[in-house]
């Protein structure tokens, strides 16, 4: 079983005080988000990987030689500011970060996300060419692999479109981005990818690959997982995952965020955050029904 941590939320960033107990006590409880009343337990002894997703590698950096699990790391590392990033720390800070990840668990394991890419008056396209290529020169040598993805008019999305302002990319501006990137990363001997996009630029040099594909499972795990299945029209080929977060959690609030919809919720769910808790957010109840969870690999 492979863990993801977390598509849901940044429980890196946020939660990896609970997330350490989870890990010492040997078992993890999640809550259906569609059925709530039905808990998955997930036995650490079960799970083959940690997948880290994150935009703050910070608070788990120094913790990493007490996980005996083997880990494997994406990173969202974005040109945009506290105007639409509120909580994110300094990008410097994040890059310092992975310069000190890579050195411990190697570049291979390590994935940065340029995500979601979009533009505006204020972060146009040359700021993103011009952007991509200082992250590129500033990582050399620390990481193989950056993932692009463009922004979804998700309902937060939609909800923040003032701040956003979004415009629709053109042909040229895909054009532009795939010549750029591609040229920024080959400088420094880094491969660009998309997951899942409907413009994935394979025709610039870009490598169309899923964030865990069932070669990278393997390769990480020696094991063959199947794959997700996706929403109809989702173009997703991902393994099958157990995700432990929970939506309507991060407290980054940014304002393209498909996992955050309701800062209120936010609010309520991080002040019912019990670290000593086996949920993420509140408490087992009488009625729950626990069901361990197995994702069993082909």
């Amino acid at each position: 079983m492979i863990l993801n941590i977390s598509g849901r939320t940044d429980i890196v960033a946020f939660y990896s005080e609970w997330l350490m107990k989870r890990l010492e006590e040997g078992f993890i409880d999640v809550r259906n988000p569609f059925n709530p009343k039905m808990i998955s337990r997930i036995m650490l002894d079960d799970v083959d990987l940690l997948f880290f997703c994150t935009k703050n590698p910070i608070p788990i950096i120094n913790k990493l030689k007490d996980i005996k699990k083997k880990v494997y790391f994406h990173i969202t590392l974005t040109a945009y500011k506290k105007d639409i990033e509120p909580n994110v720390p300094s990008k410097k800070e994040i890059i310092e970060a992975v310069k000190k990840l890579s050195k411990i668990i190697g570049k291979e394991n390590i994935v940065i996300r340029y995500d979601p890419i979009f533009i505006n008056d204020k972060y146009t396209l040359e700021y993103h060419v011009k952007a991509f290529d200082k992250l590129c020169n500033l990582l050399d040598g620390y990481i193989d692999k950056i993932l692009i993805s463009f922004i979804d008019e998700y309902k937060n999305a939609k909800n923040n479109y003032q701040v956003l302002k979004y415009k629709k990319l053109t042909e040229n501006d895909y054009k532009i981005i795939g010549e750029s990137f591609s040229r920024s990363a080959k400088k420094h001997d880094i491969v660009v990818h998309t997951c899942a996009e409907e413009k994935n630029l394979t025709e610039y040099g870009f490598i169309k690959d899923e964030c865990m594909s069932k070669e990278l499972a393997f390769k990480l795990t020696g094991k063959v997982y199947k794959k997700w299945q996706a929403r109809k029209n989702v173009p997703c080929q991902c393994i099958e995952m157990a995700d432990i977060g929970v939506y309507n959690s991060c407290k980054h609030f940014c304002k393209y965020c498909y996992a955050n919809y309701d800062e209120k919720q936010v609010n309520n769910n991080y002040s019912n955050h019990n670290p000593n808790s086996s949920l993420l957010i509140g408490e087992l109840e009488k009625d729950d029904i626990i069901k361990i969870r197995k994702i069993r690999e082909l």
